[in-house]
């Protein structure tokens, strides 16, 4: 059996699957924020509930916002603050008595979608997920890219490519930098950029919703959103030219964005044809999930 564990900054989501990849148990609980502590204690108890309730012990895989360090061992890059610089992997196997195997938490997205998932067959698959951050991942050949730094993918900490003049220099980072991709993609960059635009702060929820319902702010800062995605998943085709790139995360549920973001992408792409499909992933919010549980295999793929 294995678990997987998906770290989000809000919630900790786990699930168990028998050999097959059939799922035996689910189990979501709220993240403890900003504390570490919390964390280790709240994913165990997730570990355990699955255990007790599949009636079998498994293997550990968690996906996480940020990656482990190769210098160091710790965990880096996180947008959960509080992960950064600790030793989650050796604190998590002594806590469950057994290794846990850690990878990013778009890496575990994009191999879920590439082994069974919307990229299924894709030889070339780039992940992204538009939720509290902004991560990227790359799977080719069925296997994750992690790069001799461990930051393959990691696009949402690039600048905004062809900025306007009023996107300069662009929003604060928790990097330290300014004008990040993810400053501007991330649910908390959608509801920044209406408030900045409407003096009014409302959710990505509230934005979408509301723009479904036809109100004329909220369908301008969407039009905005996908501007600007298009242009960061433009400069993602010129780099790496994927078959398929698929979408997770909270904001991966605006159906709009399939049809409005590839309509825009063509002015930027390097190409007199863009042949790249964009996707929701299949699998949904159980993707990082499951792709977390085939960080030990499944179906003959590995991270």
């Amino acid at each position: 059996m294995r678990i997987g564990i998906d770290l989000g900054g809000t919630k900790i989501e786990g699930v168990a699957l028998d050999a097959a990849g059939a799922v035996l148990a689910r189990q979501r609980v709220a993240t403890p924020a900003g504390d570490y502590q919390a964390t280790l204690r709240a994913i165990a108890a997730v570990v355990a509930d699955l255990e007790q309730r599949s009636g079998a012990r498994g293997s550990v895989g968690v996906g996480t916002p940020g990656a482990l360090s190769r210098l160091s061992g710790m965990l880096k890059n996180s947008n959960s603050v509080c992960l950064n610089g600790r030793p989650l992997a050796q604190d998590l196997a002594a806590l469950l008595a057994r290794p846990v195997r850690i990878a990013n938490d778009a890496n575990c997205l994009v191999l879920s979608e590439a082994v069974d998932g919307a990229a299924s067959g894709a030889a070339v698959v780039f992940g992204v997920i538009l939720g509290t951050g902004t991560g990227g991942g790359i799977v080719v050949n069925g296997r994750v890219l992690d790069g001799a730094n461990a930051i393959a993918g990691e696009w949402g900490h690039n600048p905004l490519p062809w900025p306007r003049d009023d996107e300069r220099p662009g929003p604060a980072c928790y990097c330290g930098k300014h004008g990040c991709i993810e400053t501007f993609l991330s649910g908390p960059g959608l509801s920044r950029d209406h408030a900045a635009v409407n003096a009014e702060t409302l959710s990505a929820e509230a934005i979408a919703r509301r723009a479904d319902e036809g109100d004329a702010a909220c369908l301008a800062t969407l039009a905005r959103y996908e501007e600007r995605l298009a242009r960061a998943l433009a400069a993602v085709i010129n780099l790496l030219d994927p078959e398929v790139i698929v979408l997770g995360g909270g904001l991966s549920k605006l159906t709009r964005l399939y049809d409005n973001v590839p309509a825009l992408w063509g002015r930027y792409v390097f190409s007199d044809r863009v042949d790249t499909r964009l996707l929701p992933a299949r699998h949904g919010d159980a993707s990082g999930v499951r792709g977390a549980a085939c960080l030990w295999g499944m179906n003959n793929a590995s991270a």
